[in-house]
């Protein structure tokens, strides 16, 4: 039997840091049951180790939680206060991961536990291996795709009387291209 990393073509065990340049931190909720509000976070970092077995590798994400936009100032600024994320008494969210199990090649679940609001929850990630390829300066890169879906009730994000016009359901999609992390 072939080990994982003998099936991931260019994979590079390694520290990476995540490259918020070309990195994506988005959501979509339900809003009144019959649209979908999106938004994302400007703001986080992270580091992704990738072991000489792919199934050891880690996840440690950090995202600001004050950093969220979905193109309303006003509803921003809602969203930021004591109703929903209260950023102010909780100015991040992270995400380290517990565990890896393969899908296939290039699909992988990841554990982990989310804090967020100042509850923790295992919540699993369903992660695509994009790829690891070369950057402009010739330097390793890596990308992944992955998504969960997560109740915003569970983590205490009630939006008080707002709350009921927006589904507890909130799924998260991440688009993260990485550079290995260079000595000295």
């Amino acid at each position: 039997m072939s080990t994982q990393t003998e099936v991931i073509d260019g994979y590079v065990a390694g520290t990476w840091k995540i490259d918020t340049v070309h990195s994506d931190v988005s959501f979509f909720v339900r809003h009144l049951g019959v649209s979908k509000v999106r938004g994302h976070f400007a703001a986080f970092e992270g580091t992704i180790v990738t072991g000489e077995d792919p199934l050891e590798s880690s996840v440690n994400a950090v995202i600001r939680t004050d950093s969220i936009s979905t193109n309303n100032e006003s509803r921003d600024a809602h969203v930021r206060g004591a109703d929903f994320l209260d950023v102010e008494t909780y100015p991040e969210m992270t995400f380290t991961s517990t565990a890896i199990r393969p899908q296939t090649s290039e699909l992988f679940e990841v554990d982990g536990e989310l804090t967020l609001h100042g509850v923790t929850k295992t919540v699993t990630l369903s992660l695509e291996l994009n790829g690891f390829g070369k950057g402009f300066d010739g330097n390793p890169v890596a990308g992944f795709s992955a998504a969960t879906e997560i109740s915003r009730g569970e983590f205490g994000v009630t939006g008080g009387a707002a709350g009921a016009a927006v589904s507890d359901k909130i799924k998260i999609a991440l688009e993260i291209e990485a550079g290995l992390a260079t000595e000295g």
